[in-house]
């Protein structure tokens, strides 16, 4: 059993982490650094601390996971490595590709873990629509397009989201996840075009972008924006043999925010309204209908965080591949 310690206690920290680290049994949720929440009234056999520095005085404590402002995450995961200890980081991994690199040389001079928390790998459509690819559903990809949109006309009550700084802004928040999840499927692009801008009053930071990603035949387009009350679909694919539609987004995080635990019936199983329509050709016949959904499973990150530290097993998130988002965010922001 690994002793885990989660800094800051957030979204990410309070919902979409410590449930998992408290319901699988690799794991022990040890301690939560929060100056501003008590952990325990929903953890209460965790410990308390106040700075990171308390955490890594703490022999038994094997695993940090770093959910602070993104401003820290490079700043706390240097100083975490090189007291030893694993590192899980929230995205963004670091707001530049010096501080990212470094960092990876550094895990590869301690020997530790070091991850960052691209659970949307793990999302109950993705896994859909990687899984319809990988079976030639689709025939050849030519057209690939991701949506990642939200309604949120007021600015953030959280000021660090809403303040100028390297790591801020939509294309480090959800632009991160879907740059990944083009990554994981195509790899590195030949070409990269795109912009980022701000469409919400009174905002300072980013709140939208359009990015256009080149492979050749393949093209890729990630949108999102933060003022999308009707949603378009979330994925749209065109292949030489058919298409791909889907609507609607994982529920996990809902279900987080709802009170239901990772390892509760029907967590991460989306609704039926939500399944994607696949219109292809199949031995000659053309085919229409709905395609079952995958349930969601954040829960597979987690227990990779275990098998690699204990059994040595091969790291599903790798840095360098989030080193190749960071990339792809600065020639957007350029």
């Amino acid at each position: 059993m690994l002793n885990v310690a989660l800094i800051g206690f957030g979204l990410s920290g309070r919902y979409l982490q410590a449930p998992f680290f408290e319901t699988n049994p690799n794991f022990n949720l040890k301690t939560i650094v929060s100056n501003s929440q008590n952990p325990k009234e929903y953890f209460p056999n965790v410990n308390v601390a106040k700075s990171l520095e308390e955490v890594l005085t703490d022999d038994s404590i094997d695993l940090v996971s770093i959910c602070s402002p993104n401003s820290t995450h490079f700043e706390y995961a240097k100083k975490t490595l090189l007291a030893g200890k694993n590192v899980l980081v929230e995205k963004p991994f670091t707001a530049t590709i010096e501080e990212a690199e470094e960092l990876i040389a550094l895990g590869k001079e301690t020997g530790k873990l070091l991850t960052i928390f691209q659970n949307r790998r793990f999302d109950s459509d993705f896994m859909t629509v990687k899984k319809i690819i990988e079976d030639g559903l689709l025939g050849e990809i030519l057209n690939f397009e991701i949506h990642f949109n939200r309604f949120k006309p007021v600015l953030n009550p959280k000021k660090w989201k809403e303040t100028v700084s390297p790591a801020n802004g939509i294309l480090y928040d959800l632009g991160a996840h879907i740059i990944d999840q083009a990554i994981v499927l195509f790899g590195s692009p030949q070409s990269v075009w795109g912009q980022s801008f701000t469409q919400r009053e009174g905002s300072e930071i980013e709140d939208a972008f359009d990015i256009r990603l080149d492979y050749g035949k393949l093209k890729v387009t990630l949108r999102s924006s933060l003022l999308v009350r009707e949603d378009s679909p979330r994925y749209i694919i065109h292949g030489t043999k058919g298409s791909f539609v889907k609507y609607g987004i994982d529920v996990q995080e809902d279900h987080l925010k709802a009170g239901l635990q990772p390892n509760d019936i029907g967590f991460g199983i989306e609704p039926s309204s939500q399944m994607g329509v696949l219109n292809t050709d199949m031995n000659g016949l053309g085919v229409r209908g709905t395609v079952d959904t995958l349930t969601g499973n954040w829960a597979l990150l987690f227990q990779n965080l275990h098998d690699v530290i204990v059994d040595g097993k091969a790291l599903f998130i790798k840095p360098e591949e989030v080193l190749e988002q960071i990339k792809i965010i600065e020639q957007v922001r350029a």
